[in-house]
């Protein structure tokens, strides 16, 4: 999987993991990082999500990264935002309206800071197996001492369904943040969001918080 075919994901409008509405997920257990306004939250891989606006009403800073660049324009323009677009360089750009930025470019080479909160509900996931280690140990190289994670996940058998979004099993989440204390927030059996024209034995959505010891 390359940058490519996110990039024709979007072009062709073919975004049946984007949700219309807040994630009932975010809005019920983020309080669970007992956030502060004025900490900083990034959210990778943001895609045009509503829950960049719901982040932003709680909170003064809202930075998120996106490949896409129809993505990021689409969620500004839906917004009915006019940012302040800003060349970082001939493949980066970074889009600024009030509290919400979004880096238009890669993941792995935006220039980021550190962050005290971390909300990701549809970045791990969208990573095949091969790339899923690359993506936390950078992911983690942005989280400050003392950060905390709000992440979920999905858990369905492969072999039944085409990724992405992925099945990520609990086992691979405690290896992947092995070193971090991991907190199982919560585990939905009843998940009625498969993607669209798709469906398994079971499609399960697990959620997790991951704090810096």
């Amino acid at each position: 999987m390359d940058q490519e075919f996110w990039h024709s994901r979007w072009a062709e409008n073919r975004i049946g993991f984007h949700l219309t509405d807040t994630n009932p997920l975010l809005t019920k257990y983020w309080a669970a990082l007992t956030p502060k306004r004025e900490e900083v939250v990034f959210v990778p891989l943001c895609g045009k999500s509503v829950d960049l606006g719901w982040l932003a009403t709680k909170h003064d800073d809202v930075v998120g990264v996106e490949l896409s660049e129809i993505a990021v324009r689409a969620f500004f323009s839906e917004h009915l935002y006019t940012p302040l677009v800003t060349a970082i360089s001939p493949i980066m750009k970074l889009y600024q309206f009030d509290e919400v930025s979004i880096y238009s470019g890669d993941y792995f080479t935006a220039p980021l800071d550190t962050y005290p909160l971390i909300y990701d509900r549809a970045a791990l996931i969208a990573m095949p197996q091969s790339m899923r280690q690359r993506y936390v140990d950078r992911l983690l190289s942005l989280l400050q001492p003392g950060g905390r994670i709000l992440l979920v996940t999905l858990d369905y058998p492969q072999d039944q369904m085409d990724g992405p979004p992925f099945s990520v099993t609990a086992e691979e989440v405690m290896s992947l943040y092995d070193g971090y204390k991991i907190t199982q927030l919560a585990r939905d059996e009843n998940s009625d969001r498969p993607p669209k024209g798709q469906a398994a034995s079971y499609f399960v959505e697990e959620v997790w918080m991951i704090e810096s010891k």
